[in-house]
C-alpha cells in the first residue's frame, strides 16, 4: 500500500523539479541557484504572506495574459512578468519617490526614450500594453549586449554600465559570483532583485501548491480573460463609453490608467483604450462617434472672461480649455462657445480634491506645500516640474 504513494510523491517530486529548473534556464540561470538560501528565504516569506502575493495576482488577473503576449512578441521570456510585479506589485498607478511610473516603472527620461508620451493628458509608463512593448524592447537590448536573460534583469534594475563594471571586476558574469554576498560585485538591491523575481516566478508556477490552496481558479483564471485595444475620437469621454458598455466607470479606468482626465487626449485623431474582452462585441455594436459639443458643457463667452477665469470656475486647467477649443492663443471673443470638458449636467468639476490642487492667485508651491503638508521636492517629482514657477488654473497632483 506504502508503495505507490511513495511513488506517486517521488514522481510529483521529480516534476516539480524539472519545472523548477525549466523556469530556471528561462532566465539561463544554472539549476543550482534552486539552493540559494537568500531566494529560498524570500519565498518562505512570500508563500507565508501568500494573501499577499495571490491578492496581486488576482487583481491583475485581466491583463496578465496581455503582459505575456506582448512579452512573447519581442521573444522576452514569459517569466519576466516576475519583473513587472517585483517592481510594481502589478499595480499601473505604482509612483516611486524617483519619479518611476508604472507597471514596469520606468524614470521619466528612459520612457521618453523608448516613446512612451508623458504630458498634461498621459502618462504612457501607465499603459498596460505600451508600458510593457517598452520594458520588452528595453530588455531585448539588455540581453542583446548581456548575453544573458539574468544579467537583462540585473541591468534593468542598476543600469548596463554598474553591471559591465561589476563583471570586469568579478572577472565572470556566473550569478553566483555577480550575486556573493560577501564580494557585493552589484549592489545589494541588484543582488536582491534578481533573487525576488526567481521567487516570484517559482512561486506563481507551483501548480501544485495552487491546487493545494484556496487558489486554485487562479490556474484557469489568467488564461481566460484579456483586454481589447479599441480606438476612441479626440476627448471622447471614459464616463460615456463605461454607459455605452455597461461597465463600471472605475473598473475602466482602472484599465486605462495612463489617461491623467476622465477623457482622452484632445490632439490625437484617434486613441487606444482597453477595455475587457469580453466587451469588445458590445462596444463594436454600440460604440459611435458623437461630437464633442454633445458629449461636454458649453460656455458662451461674456464679458470679464478670460481663460484663467473660466479655468477656476469650472475646475480644469486652462491649457486643456485652450486644447480642446484649438485656440492659437489667450485671447477671447464676446458670443464665442467654448468646449468644457466637464459633464453637461455638472456646474462645476473639482479637481481641488485630496489628489489634485488647482493653483489659485497669490499660491507658491511652497504655500501649498505648508498647505497640504506635502514637502516642494514631492510636488515638483509628481507634476514632473524642474522649478517653482506655477500658473493661475496649473492642476497639481498632491498625493498620487
Amino acid at each position: 500500500m506504502l508503495f505507490p504513494l511513495f511513488l506517486y510523491a517521488n514522481l510529483t517530486y521529480e516534476t516539480n523539479y524539472n519545472k523548477e529548473v525549466e523556469l530556471l534556464n528561462s532566465f539561463d540561470i544554472e539549476p543550482s541557484f534552486l539552493y540559494d538560501p537568500i531566494m529560498n528565504e524570500m519565498k518562505r516569506k512570500t508563500l507565508k504572506k501568500d494573501k499577499h502575493f495571490f491578492r496581486a495576482m488576482n487583481e491583475a488577473y485581466l491583463f496578465i495574459p496581455a503582459i505575456k503576449n506582448t512579452l512573447l512578441k519581442y521573444n522576452v521570456p514569459q517569466e519576466f512578468m516576475y519583473l513587472a510585479m517585483a517592481e510594481s506589485n502589478f499595480q499601473t498607478k505604482a509612483y516611486s519617490n524617483k519619479r518611476a511610473s508604472g507597471l514596469w516603472q520606468f524614470m521619466p527620461r528612459t520612457g521618453k526614450l523608448f516613446h512612451l508620451r508623458i504630458d498634461e493628458y498621459v502618462d504612457e509608463r501607465r499603459d498596460l500594453i505600451k508600458s510593457t512593448e517598452a520594458a520588452a524592447k528595453y530588455l531585448s537590448a539588455l540581453h542583446k549586449r548581456f548575453g544573458k536573460w539574468y544579467l537583462a534583469a540585473i541591468a534593468y534594475n542598476c543600469g548596463g554600465g554598474a553591471l559591465n563594471r561589476a563583471i570586469r571586476k568579478a572577472g565572470t558574469d556566473e550569478l553566483s559570483v555577480l550575486a556573493d554576498e560577501k564580494k557585493r560585485y552589484i549592489p545589494k538591491e541588484s543582488r536582491y532583485y534578481i533573487r525576488k523575481i526567481v521567487a516570484l516566478a517559482l512561486i506563481g508556477s507551483d501548480e501544485q501548491y495552487l491546487m493545494n490552496s484556496e487558489y486554485e481558479y487562479l490556474l484557469n483564471r489568467a488564461n481566460a480573460y484579456s483586454i481589447a485595444t479599441v480606438k476612441l475620437a479626440p476627448g471622447e469621454s471614459l464616463k460615456r463609453l463605461s454607459r455605452l458598455i455597461h461597465m463600471p466607470l472605475k473598473d475602466l479606468k482602472k484599465l486605462n490608467r495612463h489617461l491623467k482626465y476622465d477623457f482622452v487626449p484632445p490632439y490625437a485623431k484617434n486613441y487606444d483604450v482597453y477595455i475587457p474582452y469580453i466587451k469588445l462585441s458590445e462596444f463594436k455594436q454600440k460604440y459611435y462617434k458623437e461630437p464633442m459639443q454633445n458629449i461636454y458643457k458649453i460656455h458662451v463667452v461674456t464679458r470679464g472672461d478670460n481663460l484663467s477665469y473660466l479655468g477656476k470656475k469650472y475646475g480644469v486647467s486652462y491649457k486643456v480649455i485652450k486644447d480642446f477649443n484649438n485656440l492659437k492663443s489667450n485671447n477671447l471673443r464676446l458670443k464665442q462657445k467654448l468646449i468644457i470638458p466637464i459633464a453637461k449636467k455638472s456646474r462645476k468639476h473639482k479637481f481641488d480634491s485630496k489628489y489634485y490642487y488647482m493653483v489659485k492667485k497669490g499660491d507658491s508651491l511652497h504655500s501649498i506645500s505648508r498647505k497640504y503638508k506635502i514637502s516642494v521636492k514631492n510636488i515638483q517629482a509628481q507634476n514632473h516640474m524642474t522649478g517653482s514657477m506655477i500658473h493661475v488654473g496649473d492642476r497639481l497632483k498632491l498625493y498620487e
